[in-house]
């Protein structure tokens, strides 16, 4: 398998002893390059010497050599630079567009790496290294989960980005969205994104200083004011109470004015959520955020605490809202304040990602690290994931761990790429220096 053969010029696991090429000359591998994840040659910058002469450029890897010319590697101008090409078969000469021969070395994926690697793959329980898990060093586990940590918010931190070019680089706008995206709690992030992005927040802001009319347009652009979006049988009831009706006219109002037009109602998600999770309510409590002015870019980067960040996101619902969930349906009396497990979730997935995001773009590195900071300040999150975790003996005890064991699950172990693991590269270097 090629990946393998990867793997094992990578780490440098092929046999001990002088290395030859298929033409007789000593090869002394001094660093067997970068691997590349992009189109071209499979390692960069490798340097070996070869008969007593140093050579630096690329290495390609084809489990046989005829893979080269299949590949068409022989046209391509690319290829140019290949100074060794590694094979587990040689059955042909290999030239390259310039009409160079490629000497050509031979190495074996070691049959202990091959097995574990198939045991790895095989294995059904989660994660498939468990075994090993309590055997780690110390160090290895937090640099790997440091790693994995900032490779998630690298990832965050590309859809901010996209929103800020989206918005025509309008970064407040983008950090409105972020934090509505955040509200959703997975079940309705999308379409708050979508209600996020359809929201006109210059025609909010001039009437910033009424909530009613507030959250009229919040409500109202959510297309959550359309009559059609309350059960009939609660209807009756949401007119008679008559706070529905005085919010569909301020809304028409106001988006005649403004020439607005509201989404879908029917995007929303109103299924298996709790009624304090209802769209009606984290809605509202996002207005009051928005009447509030305390939530900005310049509030994120002025934080300088855990306590702090808490604090500017502390909201609460109107007073309808306190004792109803959705309208015409009556509900024992409530402020409906943020909890800190919402809070918390809305810190990792919202101000911390834009906070380092706005860092990057400003190149301000004191704000990425207080957003790391910030992170780590944060209790581990509770989840399916993160309990099979620790369940196997797996230290956790920050946001920042259960963030980067996220990242493990969903873009190393659900692809069974345990090669690029540092965890899996371990499990094979163990069983290879038994």
């Amino acid at each position: 398998m090629e990946r393998l053969l990867h793997y094992t010029w990578e780490h440098k696991l092929f046999a001990a002893g002088t290395l030859l090429t298929t033409t007789g000359q000593v090869v002394n591998v001094i660093d067997p390059g970068l691997l590349n994840f992009n189109a071209g040659p499979d390692f960069l910058n490798a340097k070996i010497r070869i008969n007593n002469e140093l050579w630096v450029g690329n290495v390609e890897i084809h489990n046989v050599s005829s893979d080269w010319m299949r590949h068409g590697h022989q046209h391509d101008a690319n290829y140019n630079n290949v100074i060794l090409h590694v094979v587990s078969k040689v059955d042909a000469d290999v030239y390259t567009a310039d009409g160079k021969l490629l000497p050509q070395l031979v190495i074996q994926v070691p049959d202990n790496v091959k097995e574990n690697y198939a045991e790895l793959l095989g294995e059904d329980k989660y994660p498939p290294c468990w075994k090993i898990i309590p055997t780690l060093p110390p160090v290895l586990v937090h640099q790997w989960l440091d790693r994995l940590c900032v490779e998630r918010l690298e990832q965050k931190i590309q859809r901010i980005f996209g929103y800020v070019d989206k918005l025509s680089g309008d970064w407040e706008n983008a950090f409105f969205v972020t934090l509505a995206r955040s509200f959703g709690f997975g079940l309705n992030s999308d379409a708050f994104e979508e209600w996020a992005l359809n929201m006109s927040l210059n025609a909010c802001g001039k009437h910033r200083d009424n909530l009613f009319q507030i959250e009229a347009l919040f409500l109202g652009q959510a297309g959550l004011l359309d009559g059609n979006m309350i059960p009939s049988y609660h209807r009756a009831s949401a007119m008679e109470e008559g706070y529905f009706s005085k919010l569909q006219s301020e809304y028409q109002f106001l988006s005649h004015k403004f020439s607005l037009k509201a989404m879908n109602g029917m995007n929303w998600n109103f299924f298996r959520l709790r009624p304090y999770n209802f769209p009606y309510v984290r809605i509202v409590q996002l207005a009051q955020l928005y009447y509030s002015c305390q939530v900005s870019l310049s509030a994120i980067t002025d934080v300088s605490s855990l306590e702090e960040a808490y604090k500017i996101l502390d909201t609460r619902v109107t007073p309808y809202w306190t004792t109803h969930c959705s309208f015409g349906v009556v509900s024992g009396f409530s402020e409906k304040r943020l909890q800190r497990k919402s809070l918390d979730l809305i810190l990792i997935n919202a101000l911390v990602p834009m906070l380092f995001a706005y860092g990057r773009h400003r190149m301000k590195e004191d704000y990425c690290q207080k957003a790391l900071r910030i992170l780590a300040a944060i209790k581990p999150e509770d989840n399916r994931y993160t309990r099979l975790w620790t369940q196997t003996g797996m230290p956790v005890s920050t946001a920042s761990d259960t963030q980067a064991l996220i990242q493990l699950r969903t873009r190393y172990c659900d692809l069974k790429d345990c090669l690029r693991c540092w965890f899996g590269c371990y499990y094979l270097k163990r069983v290879s220096d038994k």
